[in-house]
């Protein structure tokens, strides 16, 4: 079982999560085990471009590894879910080198699913912490 100071919350979401009963990210083993981040508003809607919604995923991801010290620097491994892959995946090679700058980026796996909850993007990833985190 996972202690309290293991949970990462970044400001402002927790509501969000605990409707939905999952932890944004864990602390284990020197690494940080995100949950997948959506392109979701405030409201909990998703951006109506796919453009925005992949970035509003990246920055929701953003928090989440600020809040545990982390940045995409530290992130070692990429996980993405796309609704029909072949018209989204442009779109993601577009927003990545934004939030990961060039080439070579960390591990990644593609898997196309038929639904995500009305988001057509979604992105989990692993993390070094900090030294000391």
């Amino acid at each position: 079982m996972k202690k309290p100071e293991d949970i990462v919350f970044p400001a402002g979401r927790q509501v969000l999560y605990e409707q939905n009963r999952y932890s944004p990210a864990v602390k284990s083993g020197g690494f940080l085990f995100v949950s997948g981040q959506v392109g979701s508003r405030e409201d909990g809607s998703p951006a109506p471009q796919l453009e925005q919604e992949i970035r509003l995923a990246f920055e929701n991801l953003s928090e989440v590894l600020a809040a545990a010290g982390c940045t995409f620097a530290d992130v070692v491994d990429v996980t993405v879910y796309l609704v029909d892959p072949d018209t989204t995946l442009d779109t993601v090679w577009k927003v990545l080198p934004d939030y990961w700058g060039d080439a070579p980026w960390p591990t990644l796996t593609g898997v196309g699913v038929t639904w995500l909850y009305g988001f057509r993007f979604e992105i989990k990833v692993i993390a070094r912490l900090p030294e000391g985190g």
